[in-house]
């Protein structure tokens, strides 16, 4: 079997490329895997790369009414508490991050929109009062596409959120 050497994708170590073709083998790091992308996003934020409030605004765009004025909405009131939060984007949907953590989130789905409050904890501490009409799971918080999340609930999800990221 032919072996080729070279240098992994971020120019870093020796690879070796075993088989027939190179074009058919995966070049692998000697010794080592490859980060996964998480990782390699997570490198990449920290460099600098981040992304703006620009993508926000284009995911926002591509989304049908009432969902996009009901996030847009829910978008206001977060920058509102948080005015000092970074806005971009993190596995494809809108977060705002205080120093480098995520604090809060929402996304779009079919059926109903989201409030990410970027923890499993945060919404096993809320009283069922506040969260009355809403579906929760240990990530997310479900609303429906044509009613925003009251300001006092995203004040007090933030809250929480802020003391256990101590941001």
């Amino acid at each position: 079997m032919p072996i080729r050497s070279g240098l992994d994708p971020w120019g870093t170590e020796p690879t070796r490329v075993i088989g027939r073709s190179a074009a058919r083998s995966r070049a692998v790091p000697s010794g080592r895997r490859r980060p996964p992308r998480a990782r390699i996003w997570a490198r990449a934020w920290t460099k600098g790369v981040a992304v703006s409030a620009d993508e926000v605004d284009e995911y926002l765009a591509q989304l049908d009414e009432p969902k996009r004025s009901t996030l847009e909405h829910v978008r206001r009131s977060i920058a509102t508490v948080i005015p000092e939060a970074e806005q971009g984007l993190s596995y494809g949907v809108p977060v705002f991050r205080i120093a480098g953590k995520p604090v809060a989130g929402f996304s779009a789905a079919k059926n109903w929109l989201s409030y990410l409050p970027h923890s499993g904890e945060i919404l096993a501490t809320m009283s069922d009062e506040d969260l009355a009409g809403l579906s929760a799971s240990k990530g997310a918080l479900k609303f429906p596409i044509d009613q925003p999340l009251p300001d006092s609930l995203v004040r007090s999800l933030i809250a929480a959120r802020r003391a256990e990221a101590r941001v």
